[in-house]
């Protein structure tokens, strides 16, 4: 744990599936690039969370294999992403790091409510991965 800063849990599965990008082709792939595109948050923060802050982003499935890169940790669920989230949420609020704000990044509105149940604040995936241009998505479409 760091100190003091944030912690920012990911859902990897629910933030990539959260634009229609082609994701589904390549699934380890996708959770590649979040992770990658995820970085630049460890030092600079998110909204109301300023940096740094500390990312973990929890991979399932055939994401599974996605290594951590300096700045995100990953954690691969043996089983549910939503339960190995939910897990590290319990941890953060039943130990000292919960002097320090959670923050699970989801859309899963399940999800949200058993994270926040522990005290944790959510936020939908966009606070992690704007939309991409129109032309962009259009082209996914087809």
């Amino acid at each position: 744990m760091t100190n003091g800063h944030a912690l920012v849990i990911v859902d990897a599965a629910n933030v990539v599936g959260s634009v229609p990008d082609g994701w589904w082709r390549d699934r380890r792939g996708a959770a590649e690039r979040l992770r990658d595109s995820l970085v630049p948050y460890a030092a600079d923060g998110l909204p109301g969370h300023p940096g740094p802050v500390e990312l973990v982003l929890v991979v399932e499935g055939a994401a599974r294999g996605v290594a951590s890169v300096p700045g995100v940790r990953v954690e691969a669920a043996t089983g549910s992403g939503d339960d190995r989230i939910v897990e590290l949420v319990a941890g953060w609020a039943s130990g000292p790091a919960a002097e320090r704000d959670c923050l699970v990044v989801t859309a899963d509105r399940g999800l949200r409510q058993r994270a926040e149940a522990h005290g944790a604040r959510c936020a939908g995936p966009r606070t992690v991965r704007p939309l991409p241009p129109l032309p962009e998505r259009d082209r996914f479409r087809h």
